[in-house]
């Protein structure tokens, strides 16, 4: 690959995580528990996506879309250009997920086709992040949500190397970095800051649910973030935490958790000790 970037092909058969569906599945709960909020789709409710239709862009081996289609999607898609991946989603999945080959840049759906896109911790990943998303804009319907896992450069710990620090640095620092661990031989992913990251969905009406899943994870199937005594102790401090006060710890979060819409929408679900805040966009 030297310095320049290109596709990452066949993504799930050097990274491991791709394929842990137990961590997969979680994931997806997590994103369907988001959704069914900003969405105000109670259990009573019936299905949280009944009667929509869903894509997971950067699908992998599918685990993510299956459970999108088993939360009531109309139509159900696994779009990816990870090869082997895809094989392996077709093979147990396919009968209820349709998986595509094909690129973020190129979707192939009509304009305003889509209700429900999922774009979890995958920008960092594709060499035009910024194409992808523009993309993805064109397909979703003008009432439909964009959900999106985005990892923020500023998190201290690299969230695949596990390496402090590694993407404050530039590109060949981080490679070296890397190397010297034996992690890898070049650093491919960049990241963004949150300013970056807001530019990157200017026009889009962004809501952040990062500090709710944080604040409120039995409810956002996130109840591992906080294990045992001191975990449970951490979440209802952060339950009780003034807004200012968490507000001040955005910039270094990890993880933001993002939903999206082409037209000014709000979360219709029930009051949260810590609610989902705009995040202002160009």
């Amino acid at each position: 690959m030297g310095r320049e970037r290109v596709a990452q092909l066949e993504y799930s058969e050097f990274q491991a995580a791709m394929l842990d569906e137990a961590k997969r599945r979680r994931k997806a709960a997590k994103i369907i528990a988001v959704l069914a909020h900003f969405l105000g789709r109670d259990a009573g409710d019936g299905p949280v996506l009944d009667g929509r239709r869903v894509a997971d862009i950067g699908c992998s081996a599918g685990f993510i879309a299956d459970e999108l289609a088993a939360a009531g999607a109309e139509r159900a898609f696994g779009i990816d250009i990870d090869v082997p991946g895809l094989r392996k989603a077709a093979e147990r999945f396919g009968k209820r997920v349709a998986f595509v080959c094909a690129d973020g840049t190129a979707l192939p759906f009509p304009d305003g086709s889509m209700d429900v896109l999922v774009f979890n911790h995958i920008y960092e990943h594709v060499v035009d992040p910024d194409a992808v998303i523009k993309e993805m804009r064109r397909v979703l319907a003008d009432d439909g949500v964009l959900y999106l896992g985005l990892g923020n450069r500023l998190g201290v710990i690299e969230p695949h190397y596990k390496l402090p620090f590694l993407s404050y640095l530039p590109p060949a620092l981080a490679d070296r970095y890397v190397r010297s661990f034996g992690r890898a031989d070049h650093y491919y992913e960049r990241f963004r800051t949150r300013g970056g990251l807001r530019r990157m969905l200017a026009g889009f009406h962004v809501w952040d649910y990062s500090l709710p899943v944080l604040a409120s994870p039995e409810r956002f199937a996130g109840a591992e973030l906080f294990p045992g005594p001191a975990g449970r102790a951490a979440q209802a401090t952060l339950a009780r935490a003034p807004r200012a006060a968490l507000r001040a710890l955005l910039p270094v979060v990890p993880t933001y958790l993002w939903v999206a819409s082409k037209t000014p929408r709000r979360p219709l679900g029930p009051a949260l000790p810590q609610p989902p805040q705009r995040v202002p966009t160009p």
